[in-house]
């Protein structure tokens, strides 16, 4: 079952059905693909959407969304298998088995990054003020995609015995962990952070366009920076399947280092008063000076 209720209604015990939809032979449809699919999907329709509400060219974003793609979940998942190399060099033929799972969310931005400048030097169109209009799809489509990691029993947190504790089956707990049923449900945690994120990024979208305040070019990107890594740092740190370098946390490094570079971007447009380095002018001077 999906969720089990036990006698007080704060109380749930989190339990995948599993990875798999549906099965036709040896075609499967899983939820990790579905939600991915379905997270692209509406990212592009909000993206057009916020591209239309700030008077820029929606197709714009249209085409950027199939740079992203391309470059964000290739980029994701050699990320992944860079820093599990000692475990993909033993089995080779799963390196491109996305569908089993296994992608880093700081892999595909920094793809998707990449790809961005380029988009933008190409079209002549401000990096910013596209990377603006992006932002608020890409935390909501992280939310919907954690809940892949729920039906695929991984990226779990520590043991625990809390209302909303996380069944894993005994072939997917980490060793020395096999006789412990129960784990923190971070998928649930990073999805629940992730919409608030989305919030405060929709709520300064639509307080600038509506006038009640004056966002300048690039803000809202940075403010996902912050806001995304923050909760990052804390929610790693209670995974028990982090990326490592020795003895550190990936993402909890890479997640320092994006709040650190978002706070620096937001003082130099706000303490400073400068705009930020772009590939071209974006365009709307008028909001540097507010």
């Amino acid at each position: 079952m999906l969720l089990g209720m036990p006698i007080f209604p704060l109380a749930f015990e989190f339990t995948s059905p599993g990875p798999i939809i549906v099965e036709f032979g040896p075609v499967a449809i899983r939820w990790y693909g579905l939600l991915i699919a379905s997270a692209v999907l509406i990212g592009v329709s909000l993206s057009q959407y916020l591209a239309k509400r700030r008077g820029v060219n929606p197709d714009i974003v249209a085409d950027l969304a199939i740079w992203l793609v391309l470059a964000a979940i290739p980029a994701a998942r050699l990320y992944y298998v860079l820093f599990e190399w000692q475990d993909y060099s033993q089995r080779p033929e799963d390196i491109i088995a996305i569908w089993k799972g296994g992608i880093a969310i700081h892999g595909a931005i920094l793809g998707g990054i990449a790809a961005a400048l380029i988009f933008a030097r190409i079209q002549k169109v401000s990096f910013w003020q596209l990377a603006d209009l992006v932002v608020p799809s890409l935390i909501l489509g992280q939310a919907i995609g954690r809940w892949g990691n729920f039906f695929n029993s991984e990226a779990f947190g520590s043991p625990t015995n809390l209302p909303w504790k996380l069944y894993i089956p005994p072939g997917r707990r980490p060793p020395g962990f096999l006789n412990v049923e129960y784990y923190h449900p971070t998928f649930l945690y990073e999805s629940l952070w992730n919409l608030l994120v989305f919030g405060i990024l929709m709520t300064l979208f639509f307080r600038d366009v509506q006038g009640k305040s004056r966002l300048k070019v690039g803000t809202l990107a940075l403010v996902y920076l912050v806001g995304y890594s923050a909760g990052r740092v804390w929610i790693e740190g209670l995974r028990t399947d982090s990326l490592m370098l020795g003895p550190l946390r990936i993402a909890q490094l890479v997640s320092l280092g994006a709040i650190a570079i978002g706070l620096l971007g937001l003082t130099w447009l706000y303490i400073l008063k400068r705009p930020l380095p772009d590939v071209v002018h974006p365009g709307r001077e008028q909001r540097e000076e507010g």
